[in-house]
């Protein structure tokens, strides 16, 4: 468990943890909008801040599942993988139409490459799970 933290960072990492499960909890309904990244980043605050928060938000029904398959396997569930990896290449293409400096774009596609690889290369949890549920 990570250290916990004291006095005003504690209370400025709880409202960025309730802010993040917010912005996740929209995410379930919105298309597009990731969910999991938000709810492991509230998971990060809580464990920072709150036992109780954190403890809250493992165990719930819908957002706990996400973060102990994170917690466990470093796996996110293939609808994450998918839209995370069409966002970075959705946010390409915008790029290459509304930016006109070949440096700039190359830069940019550089600097998305990392990103694109580890969330590419991350296991589903879906997989896993049945996996597990073979042996």
């Amino acid at each position: 468990m990570m250290q916990q933290q004291k006095g005003i960072v504690k209370y400025l990492f709880i409202c960025a943890g309730l802010l993040l499960v917010a912005i996740g909890g929209v995410g379930i309904v919105v298309p597009g909008l990731p969910t999991t990244i938000f709810l492991l980043g509230a998971a990060v605050c809580f464990a920072k801040s709150s036992p109780c928060l954190h403890s809250w938000l493992v165990s719930h029904s819908i957002f706990g599942p996400i973060i102990k398959n994170w917690q466990e396997n470093r796996s996110i569930p293939r609808k994450a993988k998918f839209l995370a990896i069409g966002s970075m290449l959705v946010a390409c293409i915008y790029s290459w139409l509304i930016i006109e400096s070949t440096e700039l774009l190359l830069a940019i596609y550089v600097i998305m490459l990392y990103p694109l690889f580890f969330v590419y290369r991350l296991p589903n949890s879906e997989d896993l799970s049945r996996e597990s549920s073979l042996s």
